[in-house]
């Protein structure tokens, strides 16, 4: 940190995830003056290349071709701590970007102060935008709170030793990723959830086969279970839960707690800012990211919404075109937002589900198939991964594709051409049509588009 009391920037970003060190390095290649904020030097980057997308996708990565755990921990953090320095000299290498490592506190909508230690420096800001990200929520369950056994997602990636009884409260998204991964390398996993099946947004012939997929890998489900307690016994971990009228408990070695994720906005002083937040505690923006302090935005997780790199990434443009451009850009332009549950095969879904276009009234026609029995994906059958199906939702007066679902080989690949397809108008016919390369995954909509049912 620079050995002065006050500085003033043009950008001061706090945070240094994915949309705000991309609109750092935009001002600041431009000339703007530029501070970025990170409280802690092992999150150069933020939360994808440290403790999210890229550690998770590595394990996978590796349990999917059989190395071990503890060989699979070591190359994921060597990659991350190579990312996290590539991070930092990419944003510390332009001239007129300063990177300041400690814990920034508002102090007014233009003054932020930043703190390592005994160290205080005061930082000035024409523009500010808040990055922090979001956290794992803990839930209030007696027994969680200190436990040693007891893992967050970040915690459970840079754990050394492979749990032999992994319990996995929550069967979201983070839950069934750590679900497949650990299976994968050879733990005995349980995942528990209040709700009465998995991937509750997904359509139900869906989610069966996704948890088709993960019970073939030797997961264990217990729905409709509300975990009470944990308690420390010689044996591990003893979670007793309420299913039904009765009660149940089972011990394992770990605990992963992936009951979602909260904005992280503890110890910004957003009150002293003037910054107002949604009742989740959420950092409340328009649809150009202004908070309710005009030189005040935010990005990224903080701000609620969906919780996704690429999202964060489109709203380090709609800053940018207000601070540098035309300032149209915002947020009501998007539309057909995907992503990708990374389980092996990975689902990949956008748009609406059947379910929930039938329920807007839509005249639906779906065209769908099990990837075992599609000829013409000779890609699957040469990877040796047949299981999962393709799913189309269509508008039946238009053609227009309403949403896909794709449990496939390649899905996290496929779903972006679909997306692409949806945004520009290309109909169902055209997709189904198209001269693909073979043999490839994307092929398969050739066959898939051509069987319907209303």
């Amino acid at each position: 940190m620079p050995n002065v009391d006050t500085a003033h920037f043009d950008l001061v970003v706090i945070g240094f995830g994915r949309g705000g060190k991309t609109l750092a390095a935009a001002m600041g290649r431009s000339g703007k003056r530029v501070a970025l904020i990170e409280r802690s030097a092992e999150m150069y980057g933020g939360t994808c290349p440290n403790v999210g997308c890229v550690p998770t996708k590595s394990l996978i990565h590796h349990a999917e071709t059989g190395a071990g755990h503890g060989e699979a921990v070591e190359k994921t953090r060597n990659l991350t701590t190579k990312l996290r320095g590539i991070n930092f000299v990419t944003l510390d290498s332009i001239d007129s970007v300063t990177v300041l490592t400690g814990q920034a506190t508002f102090v007014d909508p233009k003054t932020v102060e930043v703190s390592a230690g005994d160290d205080r420096l005061t930082v000035t800001g024409d523009t500010i935008v808040i990055n922090t990200g979001a956290e794992p929520v803990v839930p209030d369950i007696p027994g969680l709170a200190g436990s040693p056994r007891v893992h967050t997602s970040t915690g459970l990636i840079g754990r050394d030793n492979l749990p032999q009884r992994l319990a996995v409260l929550g069967g979201g998204h983070v839950g069934i990723e750590f679900a497949s991964m650990f299976a994968q390398f050879g733990s005995e996993v349980t995942v528990l959830d209040q709700a009465p099946r998995i991937l509750g947004r997904e359509d139900d012939d869906v989610a069966a086969a996704a948890e088709q997929v993960l019970v073939d890998a030797g997961v264990q489900f217990v729905l409709g279970a509300q975990v009470i307690r944990l308690a420390e016994t010689d044996e591990g971990a003893k979670l007793d839960y309420r299913r039904g009228d009765g009660e149940d408990s089972i011990v394992v070695d770990a605990v992963l707690v992936a009951a979602g994720r909260k904005p992280a906005t503890d110890g910004l002083g957003l009150d002293r800012a003037g910054v107002e937040t949604t009742a989740g505690g959420a950092v409340e923006v328009d649809d150009h990211l202004r908070t309710s302090q005009p030189n005040i935005f935010a990005v990224g997780d903080v701000k609620g919404g969906p919780q996704f790199t690429y999202v964060s990434l489109d709203d380090s443009r709609i800053v940018a075109d207000q601070l540098a451009g035309r300032g149209t850009r915002s947020t009501a332009d998007r539309a057909h937002i995907p992503y990708t549950l990374f389980l092996t095969p990975p689902l990949a879904r956008v748009g609406l589900t059947e379910r929930d276009a039938r329920e807007q009234g839509y005249a639906v026609k779906v065209s769908q198939k099990a990837v075992a029995d599609i000829v013409s994906m000779p890609k699957a059958k040469i990877l040796g991964e047949t299981r999962g199906l393709m799913k189309f939702v269509i508008d039946a007066e238009t053609d227009q594709v309403l949403g896909a679902a794709l449990l496939s080989v390649d899905a996290q690949e496929l779903i972006n051409t679909v997306t692409l397809a949806m945004r520009h108008g290309v109909t169902a016919v055209d997709l189904r049509d198209a001269i693909y390369t073979h043999p490839s995954s994307t092929e398969a909509f050739n066959e898939v588009l051509s069987a319907s049912r209303s």
